[in-house]
């Protein structure tokens, strides 16, 4: 399958293939082993040393990736558009704000000053910013707390993409 996230314009940003892994309570799981390739928009490809997994939550704004280790970056949630399947493929806007949780155990808010540009540049409706601003701060709680599926219920997934 492929992961295609794009800007609020449509322009193609990170995209990448990975595989359908399962679905639980915390939505749709997908894995891609380490030396998977992928690219920003249509800059030159990059490969992945680590493996890591994704989840695709049902009727929720953010996609979350978890790393594996040694990764410096445990747990990166965009938060996005409802994600939205289509032969084969998952994509949403990425809404720029992201939260980020290091393998030290700091977990900061990223990206507050492109969300802003992007607001003017791309004319985000009201609704839009609402939304993304309301999602960031219930996954930055989330992942805090490590709440829901930031408790750790990406782990038995890794382990089917980490060998």
């Amino acid at each position: 399958m492929r992961v295609e996230f794009r800007k609020f314009d449509g322009s193609l940003h990170w995209h990448h293939p990975a595989r359908w892994l399962g679905e639980d309570e915390h939505g749709v799981w997908v894995g891609a082993g380490a030396g998977t390739v992928g690219a920003k928009g249509y800059e030159p490809p990059v490969m992945w040393e680590e493996p890591f997994v994704m989840l695709f939550p049902r009727d929720q704004w953010w996609v979350a990736l978890f790393n594996a280790e040694p990764h410096r970056t445990a747990i990166y949630v965009d938060v996005t558009t409802v994600p939205e399947w289509r032969d084969g493929v998952v994509t949403m806007i990425d809404l720029d704000l992201d939260v980020v949780k290091k393998r030290t155990g700091v977990i900061y808010l990223d990206d507050e000053d492109e969300f802003a540009e992007h607001q003017v540049r791309f004319g985000y409706p009201g609704e839009v910013v609402v939304a993304a601003e309301e999602s960031a701060k219930w996954v930055f709680k989330a992942v805090t707390e490590e709440l829901g599926p930031f408790g750790g219920a990406h782990e038995r997934w890794l382990a089917q993409v980490a060998d």
